[in-house]
């Protein structure tokens, strides 16, 4: 049997009062993944262990079965893996926002959702400003990029610029966590006062700005850490001989590499409402096809989420049940091989909040033959009743997989 997770990034929410106290996945339409719940059998899970950040990282680790006490080394090292940034021993990586700053207030974690091809040229400038022997500066993907630091010490406490839109920057700034990590908290805190000045007057961001967009005018690290030890995908599931991961995201395409699953490079790929479903579902059936394993991720509804904009949190949601659940269950429920099929979020992004939390989060799981348990549509509320119960740690994928 091939297994296949689709993973909705942050799709869980709250009850909202506007859509009649119901959550976005009650209030969506959603045919495919409610005609899965009830053809298969469903569950919670807690994705963010004790002690951690409910971060993308941690929900997405946690998904895939790590024991997060024991490999769990911040964003930085898995988005270096995912760039292709080969960490030595003594390197502190650190994901690298570029944020937008209107005065002392931190107005987005996104630059507006600068494009790729807008931030590498600020991130070259700030590499030929600001990088030295000890700090480099290397692109990632639209507003996520990368800060490496020789000889950092990780004890320190940053703050995810997604969780604090609209507050005074200041007072959020990395602080040590123990006295040896002082020299590295000054360090960051000199980066990103420097960045400020050398960015806001950039051409590219007059540029922006005379066209009505947010400037990217401040860089913001967070998430520290070394590179990781961790066990591949394979072998802890010997039946998986080959696999992939699918994602515009450079931390889960990071995730994947340490978990030894190839990376797919989908086109049009933007994990925004805009991705190129079409081309994710076409990659996901390929790989399918010569892989037992496909981790499809679709940014989309984390990130409407972290806007708090419901309406297009909603379309999101949508567009995954019919543009990816929908064409991949038509497509391979009458294969000779049979083909598992997970769907769930990593945690949920409340509109409400703007930022992520560590509830547990509802999932289903179908493949041909299975007993279904009662629940008949796929959300928060619904997903109490399943058979799985509440699961922890590798519990899900365990159960997903034998």
């Amino acid at each position: 049997m091939k297994h296949i997770i689709i993973l909705g990034d942050g799709m869980a929410d709250w009850p909202v009062k506007s859509l009649g106290d119901k959550t976005l996945l009650q209030y969506a339409k959603t045919p495919y993944m409610d005609q899965l719940a009830r053809m298969g059998r469903n569950g919670r899970l807690i994705t963010v262990a004790e002690g951690f950040h409910p971060g993308s990282e941690v929900a997405n680790m946690s998904v895939l079965g790590y024991n997060l006490p024991k490999v769990y080394e911040g964003r930085g090292p898995l988005e270096a893996a995912s760039i292709g940034v080969d960490l030595k021993p003594g390197e502190m990586a650190m994901r690298c926002n570029l944020i937008c700053v209107e005065g002392e207030i931190l107005k987005n974690h996104s630059s507006g959702h600068i494009s790729t091809e807008e931030a590498d040229v600020l991130i070259q400038y700030l590499q030929e400003k600001l990088g030295n022997d000890r700090v480099r500066f290397h692109t990632g993907v639209q507003y996520r990029h990368l800060l490496v630091i020789k000889g950092g010490n990780k004890e320190l406490d940053c703050t995810p610029p997604h969780d604090v839109p609209l507050k005074p920057f200041r007072p959020l700034m990395v602080k040590p966590l123990v006295p040896e990590a002082q020299e590295t908290a000054d360090l960051i805190n000199d980066l990103i006062l420097k960045s400020q000045e050398l960015l806001k007057d950039h051409p590219l961001n007059l540029k922006r700005m005379a066209e009505g967009k947010d400037p990217a005018n401040s860089i913001w690290p967070w998430s520290p850490g070394y590179r990781p030890q961790m066990t591949t995908f394979s072998e802890t599931f010997p039946q998986v001989k080959k696999g992939a991961v699918i994602s515009a995201v450079d931390l889960i395409n990071g995730i994947g590499y340490y978990a030894g699953l190839r990376r797919i490079v989908v086109e049009g790929a933007t994990g925004l409402y805009n991705t190129n479903y079409e081309n994710k579902v076409a990659a996901a059936l390929e790989a399918l096809k010569i892989d037992d394993f496909v981790y499809l991720h679709i940014e989309a509804s984390d990130e409407a989420g972290h806007e708090g904009d419901i309406d297009l949190k909603l379309l999101t949601i949508e567009n995954l049940d019919k543009r990816a659940v929908g064409p991949i269950y038509e497509a391979v429920k009458d294969w000779d091989e049979p083909v598992a099929i997970a769907v769930l979020p990593d945690h949920p992004t409340p509109c409400e909040l703007r930022t992520h939390t560590s509830d547990p989060i509802p999932f289903l799981i179908w493949y041909p033959g299975i007993e279904p348990d009662e629940v008949q549509t796929y959300d928060e509320v619904s997903a109490c009743n399943g058979s799985y119960g509440v699961l922890k740690e590798d519990e899900f994928i365990k159960e997903f997989m034998k």
